[in-house]
């Protein structure tokens, strides 16, 4: 018995890795090892030799699966010693520094599209986006029957009872904002409206917070053919492309006549959009002449001056050139998700640098 243990311990210890050190476990406590063959034999002893080699023999077996098990751990911790020497790493270096600012995608391309409307001549103007119903609605030539003015539609503010003042809602487009600045202005003028709207409304494109951005161009001689020619302008800039053919559909506004829908030309290849090229069309917002009502709300007399107007999202915009699938990513994100379609952290100023970081 003794000759046995000595015969596994050295085997054990000279044993230089795990695959020697299975070698050894089959060789002594195998099915077929030594150890256990001697075990199969108790069976044969009598009573009496049973009762001294059979302690014996548990206690051989408990000892050489301790020294395997010990032998296997130290091979371990040496092997683990070798891959720290190689693969060392000072975890007391302080991490690389990481801009933690983004400017969000509606942001992004609020700005490039001023850019590219201020390279036309357009100025921006601003307005309050709680509106009267007089600049939402009535100055905009939208009859009281229309369905916009339900409050299924447009969330209206709340009116203490008594409370008779004409009825205030969150503007559900940019157009009040020509109002406002053709009543202070006067013309010509040509300005961009970009801004937050509101309308109730919630699905995958639909929200009911949102942006648009709208155009008005006043003059004496403004006609179908300069707003066409601005929006390819627009469209080709917006999207990096050469030229991006534009197409008008007869459609019907209040606000404007005669009014259009705007489809610019494109093509789906692999589910990727192509602006300027293929056999499809892309609806992008409406448009149309100023309607004389219009212009008279706001105090410009029809018989002397004409115009246009558009309409775009501007959260559709980003949604086409980024890709992005859902409009409603666009109130549920995080940096993670913001980086995914290319917004990265913040390297240069920008208009919204103050409240993007």
């Amino acid at each position: 018995m003794d000759d046995l243990r000595a015969k596994y311990i050295e085997a054990i210890a000279a044993a230089g890795d795990e695959a020697t050190i299975e070698e050894v476990r089959l060789a002594a406590v195998g099915k077929k090892g030594e150890i256990s063959l001697k075990m199969r034999e108790l069976g044969k002893m009598t009573p009496e030799e049973r009762q001294v080699a059979g302690p014996a023999l548990n206690a051989l077996k408990d000892e050489i699966n301790a020294a395997l098990t010990a032998k296997k751990a130290a091979l371990a911790d040496a092997a683990l010693e070798e891959r720290l020497k190689a693969e060392w790493l000072d975890v007391t270096l302080p991490v690389r520094p990481q801009r933690q600012g983004s400017i969000h995608p509606i942001s992004q391309v609020m700005e490039e599209v001023t850019a590219i409307f201020a390279d036309m001549g357009f100025s921006v103007a601003e307005g309050p986006q709680i509106e009267s119903d007089w600049y939402n609605f009535d100055a905009l030539n939208i009859p009281g029957h229309h369905p916009a003015r339900a409050e299924m539609d447009t969330f209206y503010t709340h009116r203490a009872e008594g409370d008779d003042r004409p009825p205030h809602v969150l503007r559900t487009h940019t157009s009040p904002v020509q109002i406002r600045h053709m009543e202070k202005n006067g013309a010509p003028c040509r300005i961009i409206a970009p801004g937050r709207v509101y309308r109730s409304d919630y699905d995958q494109t639909h929200t009911p917070m949102f942006h648009q951005i709208e155009g008005l161009a006043i003059d004496k001689d403004i006609s179908m053919a300069n707003l066409k020619w601005v929006l390819e302008q627009f469209a080709a800039a917006f999207f990096e492309v050469d030229e991006v053919e534009v197409r008008f559909r007869a459609s019907h506004f209040p606000f404007t006549e005669p009014s259009a829908e705007i489809d610019f030309r494109c093509s789906w290849v692999d589910g990727q959009l192509k602006l300027g090229e293929g056999d499809d069309w892309l609806e992008a917002g409406g448009s149309g002449m100023v309607h004389p009502k219009v212009l008279q709300a706001a105090g410009i007399d029809p018989a002397l001056w004409q115009g246009f107007a558009f309409g775009l999202g501007i959260d559709r915009l980003a949604m086409l050139k980024y890709g992005i699938p859902d409009l409603r990513a666009f109130f549920e994100s995080d940096l993670r998700w913001l980086r995914h379609y290319g917004f990265a952290s913040l390297d240069v100023p920008t208009l919204h640098a103050g409240l993007s970081r």
